[in-house]
């Protein structure tokens, strides 16, 4: 893989003209110290730690347009943080810089319950603000398991366990608010639900990981509060079972709210960070949502299909208290999966392919981490052909990271070779620009016409996606 930029954890200050730019904006919201710059330059995850010069807390998006303006001026990277939650590098400042933390720009700017949508600014944690619209019906779906703020979930295109219903954030976005590497505010469209109105620039900026704009307000789609919610847990002797019952219940139109595969390290490791008592077999968590009378018939549906292929009796249920610790559990299997091996890192990684060679996948990657000296835990979000495996590695034994970088290889391979993506959403980042190129080929060079177009001089978030 390419070599990496590196950053030291003392570049050097940046120009006194800058730092009094920025100070006659925002303060004492100007950070220098390095315990808060390295809080914005480490990663949960495998990277290196890579230093911003400064981190600035804006409050509004004219203050992000003050210290953009500032940066560009000095020819000094800008580099956008939500709540850190990225796990491909992502946010790392590979050019040092100025990080833009906008974890307190967290307003709420409207609901609008009668149209199903909200515009809400960037540092909102998506947790935030379903409990801020619980109590007018309404609830936004994407959820990718960490509380990730809405900006950085925009960025990253994020999805997550509800995507194989709801959506991802490609289809939940109306409307972005976003300052520009020229320091423009700008709107990228209106709140109607559709548009033949130019060039799609929403859709443009989901997913660019803050290279082509920071983004500081979001317009969402909401979705009504089902009238009945029902968890199910079902556990197989094997992954193609498991992997059966998921395509053949999409197959036959069952509306899966969610569908979440662990294998059997997976639930080992569920089992002993949060405490339960699951067999220790791959097991399928599912949600369903709809009428009462609707969601006793999925599932129904869904317990034949499962029986059919080896899966044991549901263990379901519609209490609110028990739901959440079932999905708690699911959003904190990361840190299980770590957990596994003490004073280890995780180093995740994601693909998707198209569900018909889903199950073909999944079982071939297990082949070759059982053949490994390392665990490498596997889950994902099989719905919609996505699943994650992370590669739990001592940062201090190299042959341990080569390890995991070749097993990483062999699973992006295969999920190319079968017509799928090198990330289904954890993004580029650092980490998959190689896998980028050889996925799209030219079109790759396409992306750095635009980056070079909105952003000559290559200040936003350097370094990511691919190289220039």
């Amino acid at each position: 893989m390419s070599a990496l930029p590196t950053s030291g954890l003392d570049r050097g200050a940046l120009a006194p003209e800058l730092l009094q730019s920025l100070r006659a904006v925002l303060g004492d919201r100007l950070h220098l110290s390095e315990a808060v710059r390295r809080h914005h330059g480490a990663s949960e995850t495998h990277f290196e730690v890579m230093l911003p010069d400064a981190v600035v807390f804006p409050h509004s998006t004219e203050e992000v347009v003050a210290v953009v303006k500032a940066c560009v001026a000095h020819d000094t990277p800008v580099v956008p943080y939500g709540a850190g939650t990225s796990i491909e590098g992502n946010t790392t400042p590979v050019r040092g810089g100025v990080t833009i933390d906008l974890s307190e720009m967290n307003r709420i700017v409207e609901v609008r319950a009668e149209d199903f949508d909200v515009t809400v600014e960037a540092g909102v944690r998506r947790e935030q603000l379903n409990e801020h619209l619980r109590d007018v019906g309404l609830f936004f779906p994407i959820d990718p398991g960490a509380n990730a703020t809405i900006g950085g979930m925009a960025s990253t295109r994020a999805s997550g366990t509800n995507a194989v219903r709801y959506g991802t954030m490609r289809e939940a976005v109306l409307s972005l608010r976003v300052v520009t590497p020229e320091g423009r505010d700008i709107r990228t469209s209106r709140r109607a639900r559709k548009s033949a109105a130019g060039y799609d620039l929403t859709r443009l900026m989901i997913g660019s990981e803050g290279t082509l704009g920071i983004i500081t307000e979001v317009t969402l789609r909401l979705h009504g509060i089902p009238e009945a919610i029902l968890s199910a847990v079902c556990s197989f002797d094997n992954l193609s079972g498991a992997c059966d019952t998921v395509v053949q219940a999409i197959q036959l139109g069952v509306p899966l709210a969610r569908v979440e595969i662990l294998d059997d390290v997976q639930m080992r490791a569920v089992n002993a960070w949060s405490r339960l008592d699951y067999p220790e077999k791959t097991t399928l968590f599912f949600e369903f949502h709809g009428s009462e009378r609707y969601v006793e018939e999925q599932v129904e549906t869904v317990s034949a299909l499962a029986a059919e292929n080896g899966g044991s009796e549901f263990q379901w249920s519609n209490l609110p208290e028990e739901r959440a610790r079932l999905w708690k559990a699911r959003h904190e299997a990361y840190y299980a999966a770590v957990g596994l091996r003490k004073g280890c890192v995780g180093w995740p990684t994601d693909v998707c392919v198209p569900i018909s060679r889903l199950a073909e996948c999944i079982v071939e990657t297990k082949k070759d981490i059982e053949a490994a000296s390392i665990p490498g835990p596997i889950l994902g979000h099989v719905g919609d052909g996505n699943f994650h495996v992370v590669f739990v590695v001592d940062p201090n034994r190299p042959e341990e990271m080569a390890e995991a970088e070749a097993l990483n290889a062999r699973l992006v391979r295969r999920a190319l070779d079968m017509d799928g993506t090198c990330t289904g959403e954890h993004g580029i980042g650092l980490g998959k620009q190689d896998w980028l190129v050889e996925e799209l080929g030219e079109a790759v060079d396409l992306m750095r016409a635009i980056k070079r177009a909105l952003d000559p001089g290559g200040l936003f978030n350097p370094g990511k996606i691919f190289s220039l």
